[in-house]
């Protein structure tokens, strides 16, 4: 999956608006080469690092300056070590990431995309740290959509560092002039709203929920609550999984759902054109599926919505539990040609330690944490509408850890996939055929 920026409303103590995404990182100047070599458990060896300097890199709209030196300077406290900190920025960062991880003067730490790193480890450019998995997570359990993209064959090539998801946004307002008061929690209470929501708004353009038809990150949500897949790996080898009769479900459920809810319009279009915000503002939709960026977008839009006009909810899923929610955020991973492994390793538990996620990553930076203690550690703290993200972050799930991912998202041949089962051009059946085959050649 590509670099996805998502822009953050934060409200904790202080509103700020933040941008989430995929992060990058830079080079080592220390030369206590460690090594963090397969097998049984380990813990992240404490050594001491005087006179030597750490080099970090981060994204440019991720963490705060101020996260950032209160992670430094525990580290510098801790080992004696000194931090390089070089922002970097988000054109041609990929390439850039790339080329630094193939040489000596590489970064020893490294702000990646959660659904980037299976593409920088494939060459052997991450340190494999799943010895230390345990005692990095220290007690927590890390959201399933930002540890299982850096679990590459089963191993861990990067450590879990913040998230951002997607909750449903809804108009108050058209919701109680229908007669319904109260955010649903299973999807009968959600279908059962949203019949009363179409019943009440006839206009031919209207839409109860504004899905369009290529919103694949959405559409991926009834396949994955119906327990499927998008593709799964075996010795190295990809194979799709949208065939299976719980994708097929999931599949038709999406249809039934998109069909009956979104305007036909919709189903063959894309989140941008139109502009789904825009349309959410001109009050054209009830609802939408969205980041936490739209709700700043759609009161510019329309000064006379007001905040407390928007509500935010999880998805139910038809399984009973929410719809596992696709997951953006970053990552840390460390550079394989590093000569500062040990010190690397430190510098990463400090910054995923529960203290500085919960003080800093979310209290200062507004983040969704990354773990699901994290995020209950933090619900006293939040807004009502952050509550829903932050919720469905609590199930959530990722593109494959497949190095080539990036070519399906790039052919547009996913967003196809999902248009063409709600416009009726193609059977789920058809569909899941052609792109399984696709997926499985590509990937």
């Amino acid at each position: 999956m590509r670099s996805v920026r998502y822009t953050t409303t934060v409200a904790l103590g202080i509103a700020a608006a933040l941008t989430l995404t995929a992060c990058a990182s830079s080079g080592s100047s220390s030369d206590d080469k460690g090594s963090a070599d397969t097998g049984a458990a380990k813990t992240v060896p404490t050594v001491k690092g005087d006179g030597k300097t750490l080099t970090i890199w981060t994204m440019n709209g991720d963490y705060t300056a101020e996260t950032i030196a209160a992670i430094n300077a525990e580290f510098t406290k801790v080992t004696g070590a000194q931090v390089d900190v070089q922002i970097q920025e988000w054109d041609g960062i990929t390439t850039k990431i790339s080329t630094a991880l193939s040489t000596a003067n590489t970064p020893d730490v490294l702000d990646l995309g959660n659904t980037q790193v299976a593409s920088f480890s494939a060459n052997g450019g991450l340190v494999d740290v799943t010895p230390y998995k345990a005692d990095l997570a220290q007690g927590r359990t890390w959201l399933a959509g930002l540890e299982e993209p850096a679990t590459i064959d089963g191993s861990l090539y990067a450590v879990p560092g913040f998230a951002g998801a997607r909750a449903v946004l809804y108009n108050k307002k058209i919701w109680k002039d229908a007669g319904v008061d109260a955010a649903p929690t299973t999807y009968d209470e959600l279908t059962a709203a949203l019949d009363k929501v179409k019943a009440k708004n006839t206009a031919k353009d209207f839409s109860a929920f504004y899905l369009p038809g290529q919103q694949w990150a959405a559409g991926m949500q009834w396949v994955w609550d119906a327990g499927a897949e998008i593709a799964t790996s075996s010795d190295g080898k990809w194979t799709g999984g949208l065939e299976s009769p719980e994708a097929i479900k999931g599949l038709n459920d999406f249809k039934t759902f998109q069909n009956t809810y979104s305007s036909k319009a919709s189903q063959a279009l894309d989140t941008d054109n139109p502009d789904w915000n825009q349309i959410f503002a001109d009050e054209k939709t009830s609802a939408i599926m969205t980041t936490t960026g739209s709700i700043a977008k759609i009161l510019e839009t329309n000064p006379k919505l007001k905040s407390d006009d928007i509500g935010t909810f999880p998805l139910p899923g038809i399984s009973g539990k929410t719809q596992p929610a696709m997951l953006g955020g970053s990552d840390w991973g460390i550079a394989a040609k590093s000569d500062a492994v040990d010190l690397a390793l430190q510098w990463t538990k400090i910054a995923v330690s529960p203290e500085f996620q919960d003080k800093w990553v979310v209290g200062k930076d507004g983040w969704i944490p990354n773990s699901t203690e994290g995020i209950e550690a933090a619900q006293d703290g939040l807004t009502d509408q952050l509550k829903g993200f932050f919720n469905a972050a609590l199930n959530s799930k990722a593109t494959p850890g497949a190095e080539q991912w990036a070519t399906i998202e790039g052919d547009k041949s996913i967003n196809e996939l999902f248009s063409s089962i709600a416009t009726g051009s193609k059977t789920p059946e058809e569909a899941a055929k052609e792109f399984d085959a696709h997926l499985s050649e590509t990937l």
